[in-house]
């Protein structure tokens, strides 16, 4: 607690210092003042009752030939570990404490999940960034405005918008590295390209974009000291979605998408062993979206179909495939002076399939049908918002979910928050009580080995505290204080281990899990810019794993002219402790993980109206770390690429 109170005091301090000399906001921080995801409501950041961090365009151009899940790690409170691994690594989301299943991935207003994975979660490496126009995240409970799995934090993706042009294209081509540090080479392996076309015809707008990622560089297994670099794991991921869409009037628009991805990965034995294993995952989906503004309000329809087939290929091979329907539609409305009332109804239709190859047969044979994993749920929810003219902001609302397998649970949030305006500075005090739930995914239920329909709902609910110090859209510092307690936990439990039996079940313990969060992000002057971010976090000790104590993230960007931008990046993340099998005992063992930290560098050039150059440099100093105990991880690497936009 001694380092959290040292920090925060460095912090405030520098704030004085910054709010000393002239700021001038930065397009890039200027979008920061509107949030849209704690309410379902734009509103001005000022009046937010959270600290809504917002990932912007410009943000995300910095970061071209970079996954989503890389871009995210820099965010407060989030350690996507495998993030910085071989790019097939599979990715945990420990946010406060947390693992995936309490974690909601939203993409244009609607849930979205695989059905088939464990986690019942999404996996953010089928998503692009050279489709994403903006990220909004929201940490904690929020099930009441976005259902089950919002219980430690909300990634919202918005896709990009179709340009008011007759014609207007986008594209990015990036060529890096994908090395190791163990690699002494810096051979071309890694290839990104985004092309990005749109526009808008009368009343008809169309969009219609391609993305692809090849990386043929590293392992996903490091291989023991002294011994040769096992052979290379390739990771090749394909993305194209159209969307078509028409202003029916000047109050009423609606669209529709089609999207298909390809993701294929080479990964290796878990036994720690070189092998020519692969992933590979077929996404197509489909949705759409309808709004209708009134006088008083708007009405809002979003929905997302999606067909998922993934493909095992390794000593235990397996087929499963999933299918999910999801619907969010809600009115948005002003109810009188001050206040705004969001009343929704959201559904969800689940269902998956799974196949293995049963021992001594050489052909794949159904374990899991659909005609009984499956489950579908609706969600009645309202929330009013309060915006007073001195300064009181309180967000308050419910939610029924009415599941098919589990009855009836209510959830409830509260978000007051408080700001003093003095000058042109301004002091905000925020707080919330919220409650979240999650439901088993279909797998921990009908797995023909480790399924258990009798599970329950696992249950959460956060409280948080803190304050805000701003200067208008030139300057924020804000910390927040969190703590999370977790009931019904769905535990993976091994009830005979002499004969590897094993079973999901719910946890009669209740389980806490606490931390701070520390934001700074200023502008001074009119070149430079900077952001920065602290995370301490004290989860129980069966749920530390990979999970740092202390994370550092730190981006000073300075821009000399219009045209010319730099950018230095830093992280430290403190030991960790990681778990692993140990196949001459037959037992799980516990490893510390050492802190480490890195370093990068960005830099980009417009050097004609239409065309932009950039480097990038990641892991500056060629720091050698593990994410996860003898797995690899990124070396320096580099990136240079350019933008065409006509």
């Amino acid at each position: 607690m001694r380092k959290i109170l040292c920090l925060v005091a460095v912090l405030f301090a520098t704030s004085t210092s910054l709010l000393s000399q002239q700021v001038t906001p930065l397009d890039s921080l200027q979008q920061l003042d509107a949030v849209h995801v704690d309410t379902k409501i734009p509103i001005d950041r000022k009046n937010s009752g959270k600290t809504v961090t917002v990932i912007n365009s410009a943000q995300l151009e910095q970061n071209a030939g970079k996954s989503v899940a890389q871009v995210l790690n820099e965010v407060a409170g989030f350690e996507l570990n495998g993030s910085q691994s071989n790019n097939g690594q599979t990715l945990g989301y420990y946010i406060r404490g947390g693992r995936n299943r309490q974690v909601l991935i939203v993409v244009d207003g609607v849930p979205i999940n695989d059905a088939s994975q464990i986690a019942n979660d999404f996996d953010l490496r089928l998503l692009p960034v050279g489709t994403i126009d903006q990220i909004e995240v929201m940490k904690g409970a929020s099930s009441v405005l976005y259902g089950s799995g919002a219980a430690t934090a909300v990634i919202s993706i918005t896709t990009k918008k179709a340009s008011s042009k007759r014609f207007a294209l986008h594209t990015t081509t990036v060529f890096g590295t994908d090395r190791s540090t163990e690699e002494d080479r810096y051979g071309v392996n890694a290839l990104t390209n985004s092309l990005h076309a749109s526009g808008t015809l009368g009343s008809f707008f169309y969009q219609a974009s391609v993305n692809h990622k090849y990386t043929n560089g590293m392992s996903a297994i490091a291989a023991p000291k002294g011994q040769p670099l096992f052979d290379e794991d390739v990771f090749n991921n394909f993305n194209s979605r159209i969307n078509l869409g028409v202003h029916i009037s000047p109050k009423i628009k609606m669209s529709q998408f089609v999207a298909f991805s390809k993701l294929q990965a080479g990964f290796d034995d878990f036994g720690y062993l070189d092998a020519n294993y692969q992933n590979e995952t077929e996404q197509f989906r489909t949705g759409g979206h309808f709004e209708w503004k009134y006088r008083k309000g708007k009405y809002v329809f979003n929905d997302n179909y999606s067909l998922l087939k993934r493909t095992i290929s390794s000593s235990f091979p397996a087929k499963y495939e999933s299918k999910t329907y999801t619907f969010d539609n809600y009115l948005q409305h002003h109810l009188l002076k001050g206040v705004n009332v969001v009343l929704g109804l959201q559904g969800n239709f689940s269902k998956m399939n799974s196949f293995t190859i049963p021992f001594g047969t050489s052909q794949f044979s159904q374990d899991v049908n659909e005609a009984t994993a499956n489950f579908n749920f609706f969600d009645p929810y309202v929330n009013a918002l309060y915006i007073s003219d001195f300064g009181l902001t309180v967000s308050a609302g419910g939610r029924l979910n009415l599941h098919s397998l589990y009855g009836n649970h209510f959830v409830y949030q509260l978000n007051p928050s408080y700001r003093l305006d003095f000058n042109s500075y301004a002091l905000k005090f925020l707080g919330s009580y919220s409650t979240a739930y999650i439901t088993p995914s279909l797998f921990q239920i009908y797995d023909p080995i480790y399924g258990n329909e009798n599970l329950n709902p696992e249950e959460n609910t956060t409280l948080e505290g803190g304050l805000e110090f701003s200067k208008g859209k030139k300057f924020r510092v804000s910390m927040v204080y969190f703590t999370r307690k977790v009931e019904n936990y769905v535990d993976f439990i091994t009830i005979d281990p002499d004969n590897f039996v094993s079973q999901y079940q719910n946890i009669s313990e209740t389980f806490e899990a606490s931390g701070v969060e520390v934001e700074l992000v200023a502008a001074v002057g009119k070149k430079w810019n900077t952001s920065a971010n602290y995370t301490y976090t004290n989860p129980e000790e069966r749920f530390a794993l990979r999970i740092p104590e202390h994370k550092v993230n730190v981006s000073l960007n300075y821009e000399p002219d219009e045209k010319t931008n730099f950018n230095v990046s830093f992280q430290q993340l403190s030991e960790r402790e990681d778990s692993f099998f140990n196949s001459t005992t037959f037992e799980n063992e516990t490893i510390t993980l050492e802190s480490y930290h890195v370093f990068g560098f960005f830099a980009s050039r417009q050097v004609t109206k239409n065309i932009q150059l950039f480097l990038g440099l990641d892991n500056l100093l060629d720091t050698e770390f593990e994410e996860l105990y003898r797995y690899q991880t990124r070396g320096r690497n580099v990136r240079l690429g350019f933008t065409l936009t006509i």
